[in-house]
């Protein structure tokens, strides 16, 4: 049976957690952790000493070919240490309810484009772990074109593994440090105008297009 920590739905959760308190991870569904990048990731959120909720879908983690599916594992003891303070969700999620909550003050994020406007609309800035695609460039518009945003990896390490160290340090960072508070204002900010401007415009289609078009003209500049 799937299962996530504590067995409490993270939404629910999220009600009880300070403003800006909880950074969200997840890496979409079409992104695989090695065995080895799961458990950095893992202490790294544990050292963080930060809330979080954490999407670690088990349907990712098989070889669907084969009929198995592999269950992602994490360090011994795992689960209950961070009991109270992390939320492990295995299963489904809805993200933008997560990112919409006042308790969510970041996003770690492969920078997917749907993650990445979903993360701009909300006002959540990102921890960047750009994996492939389109998403190193989309890494590179939130981190030095918007600067609502950091990077957990830059894309010419894409080969090298993410020590658990680099995974506290970015989330720390993004979570509680005046660094990170400035992204957040910055994300806020961003997010408002967005939300104006739709409410300005002729209809919600039209003006989200149109800022799609000037933050994809900004990205160009940066090739």
């Amino acid at each position: 049976t799937k299962t996530q920590t504590n067995n409490i739905k993270p939404w629910y959760w999220l009600d009880k957690q300070e403003t800006n308190s909880v950074i969200y991870v997840s890496f979409g569904s079409t992104t695989t952790l090695s065995n080895k990048e799961i458990e950095e990731l893992a202490i790294g959120l544990e050292k963080s000493m930060q809330k979080f909720i954490w999407v670690l879908r088990d349907a990712d983690k098989g070889d669907v070919f084969a009929g198995e599916e592999r269950r992602a594992q994490l360090p011994e003891g795992y689960e209950e240490r961070i009991k109270g303070r992390g939320i492990i969700e295995r299963d489904w999620a809805p993200q933008l309810e997560i990112l919409a909550h006042p308790s969510t003050g970041g996003f770690m994020s492969h920078c997917g484009w749907n993650s990445c406007m979903e993360s701009i609309s909300m006002g959540v800035p990102i921890a960047a772990w750009p994996m492939h695609s389109d998403q190193p460039r989309n890494s590179q518009l939130v981190t030095k074109v918007l600067k609502t945003g950091l990077t957990v990896r830059h894309w010419e390490h894409w080969d090298e593994l993410v020590a658990s160290e680099i995974v506290e340090n970015a989330v720390r960072t993004l979570m509680a440090s005046p660094e990170g508070d400035e992204m957040r204002k910055r994300a806020s900010e961003l997010s408002i105008a967005v939300k104006q401007s739709v409410m300005d415009g002729e209809g919600y289609g039209a003006e989200m297009n149109s800022f799609i078009a000037h933050i994809t003209r900004e990205l160009s500049h940066l090739n």
